[in-house]
């Protein structure tokens, strides 16, 4: 079975997903006129607006669950893992894809913002389901997408968050290979399940506190190992860069090399084009669909740019001999140990319970948004919901004493599934995306604050109209 897992894995990625990520990403990059760079400052500024009722979804808070899902295990063992099984190398394709991908990113929010729809009580939803409904005319795609994400984010992504938790306990005497997951496992479950039966507004709540202060304080932590080791910083640069230009390094191998590393870990981490944050995009109440895009951006830079750069740089100006083969968690351990000593191992096992934390509730929130569609497009019955979610929950415990290689498997199809049905639809929709953004800018020229119609993209009243 992880021979099987494996080959897909392999095929999915290289040549096909990384020409549909590519190619995608520079379209919307060319099209958009840089975006991702060009209104990074306005971007910013967008993240602070507040909505006009306090009971509907703020640009932050929405950002905030995308974010928590980005922000997760991936952003210290998965960049770990690249460098130690791709090279340092691994570190320079992992920026290009987040440069790249977050155009993808804007785009995908900002359709989902045009395409959301109203429930009754007046609150917005939509994702990605409903602008694949509107390329297609027929809802199997949309199904397929959803299957793919529960798939993905209700199982293969919450099974490899668990595991990478436990497997921070490793470098500990106390571990014990049959007590220590069983027990890590049983906690991550408990904790999930107290967050989801909760109910919605309870991780909106809990992720908007947890994700800024943990962001910051892992890059300020990783700042001190940087300063520390300055001496190493020059050499480190001219490994990554000789590294990621070595052909024999990019395409020796293929699916090991580092190339196909730093994507697959970049895309992990910061899911850029996947269509996972345009459910939490579309939930958000704003003026203009390209604001909540341009909000999406940041997320994407804060992920990679910010936390998986920390990760890397710190692991790589420490001087530890890379592993050559590694789950990741020990690298970063024996790096931060280098300034922290034995408390170093300490700090980066409470991030990853913390990381694995938020990143679960946030992929249950999306998981939640694909029951709605599949059922019509209106929530699944509370009995149902129990059931799911404690379904989710004992794959949350399963997760800690599953193999690493499976559950990196299952995490990279499902997430390589996802990104080949949602991206060629951006495509397809482009034309309504790139509108909203010129209308968007062209009211900020007025001096206006952007607000946007329907009618201004040629989209007519219709069912898909929220914006009527």
């Amino acid at each position: 079975m992880l021979k099987v897992l494996t080959s897909i894995d392999d095929f999915m990625y290289y040549p096909l997903l990384i020409i549909i990520m590519i190619a995608a990403g520079l379209y919307f990059t060319i099209r958009t006129h840089f975006v991702q760079i060009r209104l990074l400052k306005e971007s910013i500024h967008l993240i602070f607006e507040k909505p006009e009722d306090d009971k509907n979804v703020s640009s932050f808070q929405a950002l905030m669950v995308s974010t928590a899902s980005r922000v997760g295990t991936g952003n210290i063992i998965g960049v770990a893992n690249a460098i130690c099984l791709g090279g340092p190398g691994a570190v320079f394709w992992m920026w290009l894809i987040c440069i790249i991908g977050a155009s993808s990113a804007f785009t995908e929010s900002t359709l989902a913002q045009i395409f959301k729809q109203r429930d009754p009580e007046g609150h917005a939803y939509g994702g990605p389901a409903y602008y694949i409904e509107k390329v297609v005319h027929s809802r199997w795609l949309s199904i397929l997408f959803c299957i793919s994400l529960l798939a993905a984010y209700g199982f293969g992504f919450n099974l490899l968050c668990s595991y990478n938790t436990q497997a921070a306990f490793k470098v500990y005497g106390f571990y014990n290979e049959t007590w220590t997951p069983l027990l890590v496992g049983g906690v991550l479950a408990g904790l999930t399940a107290w967050s989801v039966f909760g109910g919605g507004k309870r991780v909106l709540k809990l992720t908007e506190k947890l994700v800024p202060f943990m962001g910051i304080f892992y890059v300020v932590i990783s700042l001190i190992v940087l300063v520390v080791h300055i001496g190493n910083i020059p050499a480190m640069f001219v490994t990554i860069f000789k590294n990621a230009f070595d052909f024999k390094a990019i395409f020796g191998g293929v699916s090991g090399s580092c190339m196909i590393y730093g994507i697959k870990r970049g895309l992990y981490s910061n899911e850029a084009g996947v269509g996972s944050a345009p459910n939490a995009s579309a939930s958000a109440h704003v003026t203009h669909p390209a604001k909540q895009g341009l909000v999406q951006t940041i997320s994407v830079y804060i992920d990679t740019m910010l936390l998986c750069t920390a990760t890397a740089l710190m692991c790589l100006s420490s001087g530890v001999d890379i592993p050559a083969d590694t789950s990741g968690a020990s690298y970063v351990q024996n790096a931060i140990s280098t300034v922290f000593g034995s408390v170093g191992p300490i700090f980066i096992t409470i991030a990853l319970c913390m990381f694995a934390f938020t990143t679960l509730i946030g992929n249950l929130y999306y998981t939640g948004n694909a029951l709605a569609y599949i059922h019509g497009n209106k929530q699944p019955s509370k009995r149902f919901m129990t059931i799911f979610n404690i379904c989710a929950v004992v794959v949350i415990f399963l997760g800690a004493i599953a193999t690493m290689d499976a559950a990196w498997a299952i995490a990279d199809i499902g997430m390589g599934l996802m990104t080949i049905i949602n991206l060629p639809c951006c495509v397809v929709l482009s034309k309504y995306s790139i509108g909203a953004l010129r209308n968007f800018e062209q009211q900020l020229k007025e001096g206006k604050n952007p607000v946007f119609k329907a009618s201004d993209v040629g989209i007519p009243d219709s069912e898909w109209n929220f914006w009527r």
